[in-house]
């Protein structure tokens, strides 16, 4: 797995890249400069119940991992289907969230991380599924016994 095999944060709108459109979209009363950069705004991170004034205190996941999507069989893709995966704004795939959260969390599947905010575990792991289903993404037998067991108290 190598990260730049799934190009990322492409322009999507006049100057926005996509880090920008899902900080504005996720976002309250964003403010952005010339260049689209999130000058100010209040973000609700849903995996922790934290709340943030400044961009820099966020990262966008990706719900389902590149690394992850990589083992699951993005690495049969092309570069033009990864970089749709990596950018994807129609699935729940992408989402503003705490950045320390969003690196303690890295390419882990649901086997060995969910958010820490028990009231979004039934969104994140229903988000989750959805993406892999669209996608076509293999579920190994762990992730699947954790899914299961975590939408069985949905």
């Amino acid at each position: 797995y190598d990260r730049s095999l799934f190009p990322h944060w492409i322009t999507i709108s006049g100057s926005c890249n996509t880090r920008e459109t899902v900080l504005k979209r996720d976002g309250s009363n964003v403010t952005t400069d010339s260049s689209c950069a999130a000058k100010s705004g209040s973000w609700y991170s849903p995996y922790d119940g934290a709340t943030w004034t400044a961009a820099s205190d966020l990262d966008i996941d990706h719900v389902v991992p590149l690394a992850e999507a990589w083992d699951s069989g993005a690495s049969k893709w092309t570069t033009a289907q990864r970089q749709a995966f990596a950018n994807d704004l129609t699935r729940p795939q992408l989402i503003a969230v705490t950045d320390n959260v969003n690196q303690a969390k890295g390419d882990q599947d649901p086997a060995t991380w969910v958010p820490s905010r028990s009231a979004y575990v039934c969104t994140y792991v229903r988000a989750w599924v959805q993406v892999k289903y669209y996608y076509g993404l293999s579920v190994d037998s762990a992730e699947k016994s954790a899914l299961q067991g975590y939408l069985a108290s949905c």
